[in-house]
């Protein structure tokens, strides 16, 4: 891997370890975190910067949209007035910024390890390509110094997680890491209600960004009530300002409704993820293998509507993260 920025525009950095609670040791370095020029110089100038992860490259969309969809992501943060982040494995480092070459190798990979936080370690020793979860990427975003992150939606409860033990790490990782996810609430194919409770349960706050109901992914509404909303960038930015001056651990969820304009109908998305679940069950998917191949169902049942809906979400939510790093900044 090139440390000097010439061919592939990264420099390669040892950065300290900041605390995931206000009594943590500063004094470690992360050799493996290999930062971009343009994340380098925009966090040494305390510019906004968005982590944006990659499994919704690697596991989340058929080629050639998987690379569209990310390259149009972060040209919706570059417009807000922020730097984009796209965090994965490759060659046994962690990168933060990617160029245009790596995520094209990473959309079109054969062999490819989803990586979430226990795999994150096996992936830089075995050196091959990884595409981190929302869990790693908020470890990796917290390691290089950056608050806010967005993707499409959270993991969660799964259906059927009471005999399944079935649960996303991105939900423990929320509660442990002091990084905001900017989502369109929890993936669809989930138990909503279980997972609004565990997040609950680990301190979580979900919050709504214009709405007092949970988003439902493809749909605005859930019909679940939140305990919170705030209505502009400003108004979140404050929440997280205060959660880190009370040295309070763990993440925060901004709950961002899908525009209007890209919901599907929640009877259609109700009954293809239905058939979904019930497939997965019927051919014994299990684990992470689940998700990629209930969302890669739902959009063959929905004739691609929901993959149109998922790409319009993401990139509503980059806007909506591009607003809050920017407000972050304002210090």
């Amino acid at each position: 891997m090139p440390t000097d920025g010439s061919s592939t525009g990264r420099c390669r950095r040892s950065l300290p370890l900041p605390p995931t609670d206000h009594n943590a040791d500063m004094s470690s370095e992360h050799p493996h975190l290999s930062l971009s020029n343009e994340v380098g110089a925009a966090l040494a100038d305390g510019a906004p910067v968005v982590a944006l992860e990659s499994t919704i490259i690697s596991h989340g969309m058929p080629y050639p949209r998987n690379v569209e969809t990310a390259l149009a992501v972060e040209d919706a943060l570059r417009r807000n007035g922020a730097t984009p982040a796209t965090i994965a494995v490759l060659d046994g480092s962690i990168r933060v910024g990617l160029d245009s070459d790596e995520i094209e190798r990473l959309a079109s990979a054969r062999t490819i390890r989803k990586v979430s936080r226990r795999d994150l370690a096996i992936a830089i020793y075995e050196g091959g390509l990884g595409g981190t979860t929302v869990a790693a990427t908020m470890i990796a975003a917290a390691m290089a110094g950056i608050r806010i992150f967005t993707t499409g939606g959270i993991g969660g409860v799964h259906r059927g997680a009471a005999s399944s033990f079935d649960i996303s790490a991105d939900l423990q990782e929320l509660a442990r890491t002091p990084v905001t996810v900017v989502c369109a609430g929890f993936k669809a194919i989930l138990d909503l209600p279980l997972t609004l409770e565990y997040l609950e349960t680990h301190g979580v706050p979900v919050v709504g960004f214009g709405t007092d109901h949970l988003p439902a992914f493809y749909t605005p509404d859930s019909g679940l009530l939140l305990d919170q909303r705030v209505d502009d960038a400003d108004s979140a930015a404050s929440l997280i300002r205060i959660r880190h001056d009370l040295g309070v651990s763990g993440g925060m969820v901004v709950a961002n409704p899908i525009p209007a304009d890209a919901a599907m109908d929640s009877a259609t998305i109700g009954a293809a993820i239905d058939r979904a679940v019930a497939e997965a069950s019927a051919g014994g998917i299990v684990g992470k293998e689940t998700t990629p191949f209930l969302l890669d169902r739902v959009s063959a049942l929905t004739g691609d509507a929901s993959l149109e809906s998922n790409i319009a979400l993401v990139r509503d939510n980059a806007r909506v993260a591009a607003a809050i790093a920017v407000a972050l900044t304002r210090d």
